[in-house]
């Protein structure tokens, strides 16, 4: 091999070195944080970037998808005294890289910090048990007050959520005791309501009972009187149909002489019935008065007439 051929491969070797140093490929969702002469140049985007070898230096590599941080378990204390343990999970996007490099050392670890200081004051605000119904808004407040802070790091703080929370084993044993009481307080209300409806629908069933008997007496009275109304009326019109029939016949010849007989055998016929009634028999004292007893009555009769 001739010196010429070997210096002639050198710079080959050389160029393609080179030309492999000033090309740079950035994948999707990642961002090259660009310096030249050790200060920042540029943010290298997804794609083919090209850079001058041996003066631009690639100082940091940026992910820009959405990440998840575990925040770690601490011990907090809520408004009536009580410490419970809490965790949660942070979800960030970095949207500036210069700013998440060059803004602060290490934006995870100042986003956890915040983290556990906003969580220890909004837990400090409220009960404790309240703490499990106020999970929303303790994650909202988690997220705006970190991302006021991050907005200055270049990162977006997406959303905060708590994973658990963990009170001491006495208090768990009592709010279990108080959970049980209310239970057993619901379900002695429950069975109170259960008679008391119990008893209210047997009164109202006695009431319309009482009132559909009375209503039953009532139209039974009414139709029994009624009845001897319809009665008493049909006696009286068979009476005075009779009456004018006796009438009608005394007019005619030999009605009165007929009247004058059955006034005689009725005058008779009660005297031989009080006769068979007892064993006293009375007897008018003078027979002739039994004469003028009947001429009384005929006496009547004719007046009518």
């Amino acid at each position: 091999m001739t010196p010429s051929l070997i210096t002639t491969l050198v710079f080959a070797f050389l160029a393609i070195i080179i030309i492999s140093s000033s090309v740079k490929v950035v994948p999707q969702q990642m961002a090259l944080i660009l310096e030249r002469f050790g200060r920042f140049h540029s943010v290298l985007k997804p794609g083919i970037n090209f850079i001058i070898p041996f003066f631009d230096r690639v100082a940091y590599k940026m992910s820009l998808k959405e990440q998840a941080y575990d925040i770690a378990e601490q011990v907090c204390i809520t408004n009536d005294n009580v410490q419970v343990q809490v965790d949660g999970v942070v979800f960030l996007q970095v949207i500036d890289p210069q700013k998440a490099v060059y803004g602060i050392n290490n934006y995870i670890f100042a986003v956890n910090q915040l983290a556990q200081t906003t969580m220890r004051s909004e837990i400090g605000k409220i009960e404790l048990d309240r703490t499990f119904e106020e999970r929303m808004t303790i994650n909202h407040a988690v997220v705006q007050s970190i991302d006021e802070a991050a907005i200055h790091w270049g990162v977006k703080v997406l959303r905060y959520e708590i994973k658990n929370i963990n009170p001491p084993q006495s208090v768990l044993h009592a709010m279990e005791k108080q959970m049980q009481a209310e239970r057993e307080k619901r379900a002695r209300i429950l069975q109170s309501e259960g008679e008391k409806q119990s008893a209210i629908n047997i009164a109202e069933g006695f009431k319309q009972k009482v009132v559909l008997e009375s209503e039953g007496v009532k139209l039974r009275q009414i139709n029994e009187a009624n009845g001897q109304a319809e009665a008493i009326k049909a006696v009286a019109v068979a009476t005075a149909e009779g009456l004018r029939v006796v009438a009608e016949a005394i007019n005619q010849k030999g009605g009165f002489d007929a009247v004058q007989l059955r006034v005689a055998e009725k005058y008779v016929e009660q005297f031989g019935n009080i006769a068979k009634q007892t064993n006293t028999l009375i007897l008018p004292a003078n027979f002739g008065e039994m004469g003028s007893m009947i001429s009384a009555a005929l006496t009547v009769i004719k007046q009518q007439k």
